[in-house]
């Protein structure tokens, strides 16, 4: 009889996970973070420098962009305020009586919000306009 009561004690299974390897994991990632977090450098993006060009144009559009987003469309033969949406038509409509090749520069003030630059030069590419410049001021 004793291999009888044996038989009804036989180990039993856990049902809990352990968590002390878990714990201990958790705490080496803690201590490599902490670590190595101030040997890490904030990205810096290179900024491409402003240089003047060989020649500047001789004839040349400008689309200038006020603080408040509205724009004015430039020429030797005016200024006139324009939308977005008609930015486009009054920049071809001017370079049809130029060459092909003749620039729009974009000036913008340093507070425009930059979407509203890369709208105005998206429509100028939309419109077929080949060449578009940034404005920039020189100096200090």
């Amino acid at each position: 009889m004793p291999a009888m009561a044996s038989r009804g004690r036989g180990r039993r299974t856990i049902n809990e996970i352990n968590m002390v390897p878990f714990i201990d994991v958790m705490l080496v990632l803690l201590i490599i973070f902490m670590v190595t977090a101030p040997m890490l450098t904030p990205g810096m993006i290179d900024v491409p420098s402003v240089g003047k060009s060989p020649k500047p144009p001789k004839t040349f559009a400008q689309v200038i962009i006020q603080p408040d987003g509205k724009l004015q469309f430039k020429t030797k033969d005016g200024e006139r305020p324009v939308t977005l949406q008609g930015l486009g038509a009054a920049a071809k409509t001017w370079q049809t009586s130029q060459e092909p090749s003749t620039p729009v520069l974009i000036s913008a003030d340093k507070g425009v919000q930059y979407e509203t630059v890369v709208k105005t030069m998206e429509a100028l590419q939309k419109a077929g306009v080949q060449r578009v410049g940034l404005s920039v001021k020189q100096g200090g």
